[in-house]
């Protein structure tokens, strides 16, 4: 068997006792714990302050007498004041640092049952932490034994896996806080399962910001939500869910809506403006869309998460806000970085804890619950209880459910799609016929917008000009169009559309480029910039 060491504070009330045979009659824990048959302890390293070096010595005596076999290894540690906190923590970390363990080769418990409340408990974290490499120990008199008896001991290992109920009960705790942050939906996707147990461990044990990414409508900005309610139950955030879509954050006014401003900073400003992220404070930000932002917006937003501090518009002194972030988008940030659109120090900020949410059509298992989701939302906006007859269901599904089902729109369109068919049902019931209807619209709507692209040439350019292109060149000039349009400026379309061929050449101006482009077909910038 390996050598057994126990680490304990000589207890200077209970150890304490008068000189002579007494005080073999009472219970004392540091001599007590070396007396058991079934616990031989080789080595117990006594921790005490100079004035009990007297008390110390004379309990190494009487383990000595019980216990020839353990050595005692004395360690004198001073506490200013052995009921702070601070002091207590700090100077038995430096001992756990300075005593030379051997984790390998030895045993390590950590006897609890003696020094102050403080001590205690810093020995717990100190072993939690494993800056002490052992188990705790704790020793009691024994009901109905003798005093002089050894008492009982006990050790608690903190691998709380070990312990089958406080395991159950962990494993309930968590299914349903992963649950909640699915809303109670009974998701069947694998996939996203997994995903969401992931989240729900990174939202209770981490405050660094987390990175959701997905298409439009896949749910971003309801998870943002559930996260912040449950970290709030939690009590691990007590200020407001502030959310914001960086979309709608254009220009001058974006700095003041995110950071405020201070009155007179600009023309209009006739009051000071907290901002977006001082509002946030003890709370939570959610950025949605976060790859909208301009590269300013972005270099502040980087100070504010790792500092904590920012510039208000016009002001002189910084701001403090003490928020945790969520940040939210459509885009391949790894892609904004390389087309120059993205901080990269930014994007590494936030790439720490990275979840990518699937679009609906990768999760057609998880469109049943979903749909009894969104009646009882239904239900609960309205006031009024619908549901389907079994055929109405049925056919609903199978149609949700088929490659027909485009889903471009994600949930956005399963909740509008639950919304008609329950509106045009008045007696609470969806029949076939509603259904149907339902499906024949969905589809018109789906190639409506599949038809957006043609759209844009139609609008732009005349019939005549349309149809003498050759349809490469139809599909090409569509998607330059709908870049610009997402853009806010030509040199930012210009970087987005020439990124790749931008790094093999010397110079470029990608503006230019671009507006060339353009002019060929006698287009120029203002008129997708509106």
């Amino acid at each position: 068997m390996r050598p057994l060491v126990v680490i304990g504070f000589l207890g200077s009330t209970l150890d304490a006792s008068k000189y002579g045979p007494s005080r073999w009659n009472r219970w004392r824990p540091s001599v007590g714990l070396t007396m058991h048959e079934d616990l031989r302890v080789d080595r117990f390293v006594m921790l005490h302050g100079t004035p009990h070096r007297s008390l110390a010595q004379y309990i190494a005596d009487d383990i000595a007498s019980v216990s020839p076999e353990t050595m005692v290894d004395r360690h004198v540690i001073d506490f200013r004041d052995p009921w702070d906190f601070e002091e207590v923590y700090g100077k038995l970390l430096d001992f756990t640092r300075g005593y030379p363990f051997d984790p390998d080769a030895e045993d390590y418990l950590v006897h609890i049952t003696t020094g102050t409340h403080v001590a205690q408990i810093c020995l717990f974290l100190l072993s939690e932490a494993r800056y002490l490499p052992g188990r705790l120990l704790q020793t009691q008199p024994q009901r109905g034994a003798p005093t002089s008896a050894p008492g009982s001991w006990n050790v608690i290992d903190l691998d709380l896996s070990r312990y089958d109920s406080i395991a159950t009960r962990f494993a309930a705790v968590s299914a349903e806080s992963t649950s909640f942050l699915k809303s109670g939906i009974d998701t069947r996707n694998d996939k996203f399962n997994r995903l969401i147990d992931e989240i729900e461990q990174v939202a209770v044990r981490s405050t660094a910001p987390v990175l959701l990414m997905g298409p439009t409508g896949a749910g971003k900005s309801q998870l943002a939500r559930r996260i912040y309610e449950l970290k709030r139950l939690k009590h691990q955030v007590k200020g407001p869910f502030v959310e914001v879509n960086c979309a709608t954050l254009k220009g001058d006014s974006a700095m003041s809506a995110l950071f405020g401003h201070r009155k007179g900073a600009f023309t209009g400003a006739a009051a000071d403006r907290l901002g977006l992220l001082r509002t946030a404070d003890t709370g939570m930000l959610f950025l949605d869309e976060i790859g909208e932002l301009g590269l300013d917006e972005q270099a502040m937003i980087l100070r504010a998460i790792e500092d904590k501090r920012f510039l208000p518009v016009g002001a002189d002194k910084e701001s403090a806000s003490d928020f945790q972030l969520i940040a939210g988008t459509n885009r391949d940030l790894g892609r904004a970085v390389s087309e120059g659109r993205f901080r990269d120090d930014l994007f590494a900020r936030l790439n720490l804890w990275t979840f990518a949410l699937p679009g609906l059509a990768d999760r057609r298992e998880d469109i049943a619950p979903n749909l009894d989701y969104e009646l009882d939302r239904f239900a609960e906006r309205e006031g009024a209880r619908v549901t389907f007859n079994k055929e109405a269901r049925d056919r609903y599904l199978a149609f949700a459910t088929s490659p027909a089902a485009l889903w471009q729109g994600n949930f956005r369109d399963l909740a509008a799609s639950v919304t008609r068919m329950a509106t045009f049902s008045p007696k609470g019931r969806i029949d076939a016929d509603t259904v149907d209807a339902e499906i024949g619209r969905l589809a018109r709507l789906w190639r409506a917008d599949g038809a957006a692209q043609r759209d844009a040439l139609d609008t732009l350019l005349e019939p005549a000009v349309v149809e003498a292109l050759d349809p490469f060149d139809r599909v090409q000039l569509a998607h330059v169009i709908a870049v610009c349009r997402r853009s806010r400026s030509l040199s930012d379309a210009g970087r987005s559309l020439f990124a790749m061929s931008r790094t093999r050449r010397a110079s470029s101006n990608d503006a230019d480029r671009l507006r060339k482009y353009l002019a060929r077909f006698g287009l120029d910038w203002s008129q997708l910039a509106d």
